[in-house]
Formats: C-alpha cells, sequence, structure tokens
C-alpha cells in the first residue's frame, strides 16, 4: 500500500510503465508486418480488451467512491455521538458530569486532529492520545453507574459507548482500501492492452503518436481512484466539518489548530 498512498506517484509510474508498454506493442509491430485479415482480428481483440479495462476501472472507481461516502458517513456519525453525550452528561452527578465534558472536549478536539493530520509520528501521538482519553471517559461514566446504576445514568453509559463505537467504525473504514490485488489486476490488464494498441498501430510515425493517448488517459483514471481511495495522501480527503461545526457549537468552543 506504500505507493498508492501517494497518488502522483502512481500517476508518473502509470504514465511511464503504460507508455514503454505501448512502444513494445509498436516494436512487435515492426519485427512482423500484419494482413489486413490479421489486423481485422486484431481490432477486434482489442475493442473487447479496452472495453474489459474500462469496466474494470469503473467498478474500482465506484468501490473507491462507496469507501470515501463510508468515512464521510463515520465522521458524522462520530460527531452526533459526540454531541448526543455531551448533552447527556447532565444525567450524571455534578462532579462527575464536569470532568465528563471535560475530557469528552479534549477527546473532540483528538477526533478533529485525526482527520486533518498526515505527519505519521504525529499521527501515532493522536491515536495514543485518543486511547487514553477513551479509557478516562469510559472510568468517568463507569463510577457513577457502579454507585447509582438508575436508568437515567444508564443513557449516559449507553452514549458513552456509542462515541467509543464510533471510533472503531472510523479506523475500520479508513483502513478499508482497495485491495493490493484488485490494483495489480488492473495495472496487468492496462499494460497489455496498450501492448495491443502499439502492435495494432499503423506503420505511420504520427500515426502513432496518436495512440499514446491512452497511456495518459489511463493514467489519469489511476491517479483519481488513488487520490480518492488514499484517506491521508490525496487532494479529496474527508474532512471533519460536523466535528468542528459541534466543537465551535460546544460553550466557548474553538477548533483546534492543525
Amino acid at each position: 500500500m506504500g505507493i498508492l498512498n501517494f497518488p502522483l506517484l502512481v500517476f508518473a509510474i502509470s504514465v511511464i510503465v503504460l507508455s514503454l508498454s505501448a512502444w513494445a506493442g509498436v516494436w512487435l509491430a515492426t519485427e512482423r508486418s500484419l494482413e489486413e485479415d490479421e489486423r481485422q482480428d486484431l481490432g477486434t481483440v482489442v475493442a473487447a480488451t479496452l472495453t474489459l479495462l474500462g469496466l474494470i476501472i469503473g467498478f474500482t472507481f465506484s468501490m473507491a467512491i462507496s469507501r470515501y461516502d463510508q468515512r464521510k458517513n463515520y465522521e458524522e456519525d462520530e460527531a452526533n455521538a459526540i454531541g448526543t453525550e455531551y448533552l447527556r452528561t447532565d444525567l450524571l452527578p455534578d462532579a462527575d458530569a464536569a470532568r465528563v465534558t471535560a475530557l469528552l472536549r479534549k477527546y473532540l478536539d483528538e477526533r478533529i486532529l485525526f482527520y486533518e493530520v498526515r505527519d505519521g509520528p504525529r499521527l501515532q501521538q493522536i491515536n495514543e492520545s485518543t486511547g487514553e482519553l477513551q479509557a478516562e471517559l469510559w472510568s468517568a461514566v463507569r463510577g457513577p453507574a457502579e454507585a447509582k446504576p438508575t436508568p437515567v445514568i444508564a443513557l449516559a453509559v449507553s452514549g458513552m459507548n456509542d462515541v467509543l463505537n464510533s471510533q472503531g467504525y472510523t479506523q475500520a473504514a479508513w483502513w478499508n482500501r482497495i485491495p493490493t490485488a484488485a490494483w495489480c489486476l488492473m495495472g496487468v490488464i492496462a499494460i497489455c492492452c496498450n501492448i495491443l494498441i502499439g502492435y495494432a498501430a499503423h506503420q505511420t510515425k504520427r500515426r502513432r503518436i496518436l495512440f499514446f493517448v491512452m497511456p495518459v488517459f489511463v493514467s489519469v483514471a489511476f491517479f483519481l481512484i488513488a487520490d480518492i481511495d488514499s484517506p491521508r495522501g490525496g487532494v479529496i480527503r474527508v474532512h471533519p466539518l460536523n466535528l468542528k461545526s459541534l466543537a465551535q457549537s460546544l460553550p466557548g468552543g474553538t477548533t483546534p489548530g492543525r
């Protein structure tokens, strides 16, 4: 997954590899000239192969979009869960409510940073801090529930459970990427298509140049898929709009800096 986290690198490698594949097809064509009936049969094979490549790219793009939408939905769910639990802190005793409220505000700041930070070491610190805050939050609501197990306090405990679960769902969605095997198979088919296109090119240099438009277009499609599928490395990313809105709506609310 290393290269797939850098969409521009995916684009550059795709352009180079697919262009070389097209040149390889042209070289093969110079070694053996095709008869007219062979060229017609080859045209049918090229059309079928390009159709297959288009379908695979379309399916893969749909997979990337669905994963992107999933990450967006879970960001909204996180904001709703935290906001609901913030309101339910009023059901706890005053001292416990104040503690939970302060912890929720810190937790909200960490969740916003989780969506915005790209640096690996900084992200590791955020994940560790998030885990510590989750333990403190659960401990903060568990004490009142054990001391006075009433249905009212149970609502606060249930809300905290939703807060913790929502973070787990979000993390799972960010790990849910397009399989590497799918990328490899799509790349192999793209290489084969460009070899066939180069091989089917007529023996005229000016006309051959037109066939190198295909590697660029396919590379752009690969770039777009990799960009959407990469939660942190791409230009198209999920922004914590709902979490930021929640942070600003809380009393004295501010959004954390990057």
